[in-house]
């Protein structure tokens, strides 16, 4: 199942998929603030990338990362060009989850867009063991992105959510399925595919 919107020249996409396996310039990570990998995405991200990935964050990201903001690496091993590792928020342990999550898209994009990239990944940033209610995680995911894009015009053609669980009763196309629709019918930009 697939499902799509379009903002300005921008597709956004939906997928069930794994997102180590996307043909695009940029995957995002939901990195720690260490960034020093770990389980579910970044732990898979990790893995599929190989250990020059780890090797360049101990290199060039020492301090790690700040929630809400994203670093830029080379994908090695994954079929995209670049990773950006995205900090999201632990969502009981900040005031303002929704403004950190909707910065850690935004920022991504930033990187995304100063990196000439066509195409970007994204996970449920801050759903899994982080904690972020899935239905929240998707109106703000979707809306920072959307707001991005109209106001930057950057020159994506793609910006794709890979969603996957194991679990079907925490179903993420569905929720994000919804809160994408709930985007198309509250803004004149945001047009169904």
């Amino acid at each position: 199942m697939t499902t799509r919107a379009k903002v300005h020249n921008t597709t956004i996409e939906l997928v069930n998929s794994d997102i180590t396996k996307q043909d695009v310039d940029v995957i995002v990570n939901a990195a720690n603030s260490a960034l020093a990998g770990g389980g579910g995405v970044d732990g898979a991200i990790h893995r599929a990338a190989g250990r020059d990935l780890m090797k360049e964050l101990r290199e060039r990201y020492r301090g790690g990362c700040p929630t809400g903001e994203a670093r830029i690496t080379a994908g090695y091993n994954l079929p995209a060009k670049f990773v950006i590792h995205a900090v999201g928020p632990i969502y009981r342990n900040v005031d303002n989850p929704a403004e950190l999550l909707a910065s850690a898209h935004s920022y991504s994009l930033k990187l995304a867009q100063e990196n000439n990239a066509k195409t970007i990944a994204f996970p449920a940033i801050s759903t899994g063991v982080y904690g972020y209610p899935m239905k929240e995680a998707a109106t703000v995911a979707l809306s920072a992105v959307s707001a991005y894009i109209k106001k930057h015009q950057p020159d994506f053609e793609l910006v794709r959510f890979v969603l996957y669980s194991a679990n079907p009763l925490k179903n993420p196309m569905t929720i994000f399925s919804q809160a994408l629709a709930d985007l198309i019918d509250s803004d004149e930009v945001v047009q169904a595919l």
